[in-house]
């Protein structure tokens, strides 16, 4: 069973003046294998940059990441990476854009489309696998996106505010199909957003950071059962305390 290991994680930069900005400190917590949880954090906490340093896309000043029982010491086949922005090939068609990982690993032209296909059944855009970025919707694209990173079979898909740019509607609708994803596939998933609401209605269990420089403020386990109701007592209570809490932490520095 894999399992995701964040020991003792400190990442600092260096300024113009001279001096040292401590993005990430002591930042120390597990995932479990099939686990979907959120990190909460106000912009400028160093959620980005953890999750660059667990995809190996950067170094930490020091600690350690293990996956699976390996040291991450850079990008590796087990993580996938969904990103804020789509990141797709204008020039590749929608089958061609999520069967490039397999492509660039040298899979065969039909056992990667065989792939590609299947992940297109599963984000319910079979009907489009023929057309190219520019004719698709931001929320078609970014599901095209999910797909791609899926077709690799990580072990960890990590996700940057993927649903970030996208309006409140389409975000509501993603956000369930992620989880009828996540349900089949049961990847293990880190999800960054700055948003309560979308922690509370997606994760198993919400890690809150305080603001800069990142620390882990508190491990909240979300034990709602799906699918959930955002207008429920049970869904207001938890989203409560976890805006109480970053409240109680908005004044740190």
């Amino acid at each position: 069973m894999a399992n995701l290991e964040i020991r003792d994680l400190n990442q600092s930069f260096p300024r113009d003046d001279g001096s040292t900005l401590t993005v990430l400190d002591h930042v120390s917590f597990d995932v479990k294998d099939k686990e979907f949880v959120c990190i909460l954090g106000a912009s400028g906490c160093g959620k980005t940059t953890l999750l660059r340093l667990i995809a190996g896309l950067d170094t930490a000043r020091s600690g350690s990441i293990i996956l699976d029982g390996e040291e991450i010491t850079g990008t590796s086949p087990k993580v996938g990476f969904v990103f804020q922005e789509y990141s797709l090939f204008p020039w590749r068609t929608v089958i061609d854009n999520i069967a490039f990982g397999l492509e660039m690993r040298g899979v065969s032209k039909e056992d990667r489309y065989m792939v590609a296909e299947w992940y297109l059944d599963l984000i319910n855009l079979t009907q489009f696998k023929d057309s190219y970025p520019s004719e698709l919707s931001g929320g078609m694209r970014q599901r095209v996106a999910v797909a791609r990173a899926l077709t690799l079979d990580p072990v960890l898909l990590l996700m940057d505010e993927p649903f970030g740019a996208l309006d409140a509607q389409t975000r509501n609708m993603l956000q369930k199909e992620l989880l009828q994803i996540w349900e089949k596939t049961k990847k293990m998933i880190v999800f960054i957003t700055h948003s309560v609401d979308e922690a509370v209605y997606l994760s198993d269990r919400i890690i809150v950071m305080t603001p800069r420089p990142g620390r882990i403020c508190r491990n909240f386990t979300v034990d709602l059962p799906r699918p959930r109701d955002r207008t429920s007592v049970e869904f207001a209570q938890v989203r409560r305390d976890v805006l109480d809490l970053i409240n109680q932490n908005s004044s740190v520095q």
